[in-house]
């Protein structure tokens, strides 16, 4: 039972490392995004690129990772090896942590990417793809609070830092019992995309944070 775990945890890290934000714009742009703004790799920063494609771009891909990795432990729980984690009536709790462990390391991937020297992203777009597949509601009910926090104040650090220290609480609300077994990989997962915005949360705090500007629509 323990090396399914591994294996999947392992795949989701290394699916979750690939950094599209940094090859979609030396492909495109001929520039390395690292050198750009935040020298963040994720969405937001390409965006400052001045290509809104390629931060769209972006933003999709580092989502999709996200879900690939939950969705192929979903697929694994019920492929024909599903008999290794654990029969009825505790299969679907299990492939729900099976799922839980690929969300964890999918984001621990795309923040510390080994490719990289472990310097990536901030997890955001992949957090949303993982929890995506994990916990749809709850993600759709998050992004409406992100929309709305970024709307008011144009902080996409401070709404992205609020809907997900959200998550794991919405998760609970609409899971109840169910989610207990999943509440620690999910807090985890919410407290480090948090903990990786600890530049953003002290210039918000002292009022340096910038808005999001957009410039042209490459």
């Amino acid at each position: 039972m323990i090396h399914i775990y591994i294996i999947v945890a392992v795949i989701a890290y290394l699916l979750g490392s690939i950094p599209f934000g940094l090859i979609l714009t030396r492909i495109f742009l001929g520039t390395d995004v690292r050198k750009i703004g935040s020298g963040n790799i994720g969405a937001t920063n390409v965006l400052r690129t001045g290509s809104k494609r390629l931060g769209i771009a972006t933003l999709i891909l580092d989502a999709a990772k996200g879900y690939a990795a939950v969705g192929l432990a979903f697929a694994t729980a019920h492929s024909e090896y599903n008999y290794i984690i654990q029969p009825t009536p505790h299969y679907e709790v299990s492939a729900y942590l099976l799922a839980s462990v690929a969300a964890m390391f999918a984001i621990i991937g795309h923040i510390f990417p080994i490719w990289l020297g472990f310097k990536g992203g901030k997890g955001v777009a992949t957090g949303v793809g993982v929890f995506m597949a994990l916990v749809p509601k709850a993600i759709l009910i998050v992004l409406v609070v992100f929309a709305i926090i970024f709307a008011a104040s144009r902080y996409v650090s401070l709404a992205s830092i609020v809907a997900t220290a959200l998550f794991p609480v919405v998760t609970y609300l609409l899971m109840g019992r169910e989610a207990v077994p999943l509440m620690p990989f999910i807090t985890a997962a919410a407290i480090l995309i948090i903990v990786k915005h600890h530049q953003n949360i002290r210039r918000l705090l002292s009022g340096t944070e910038h808005r999001l500007e957009l410039k042209s629509s490459k």
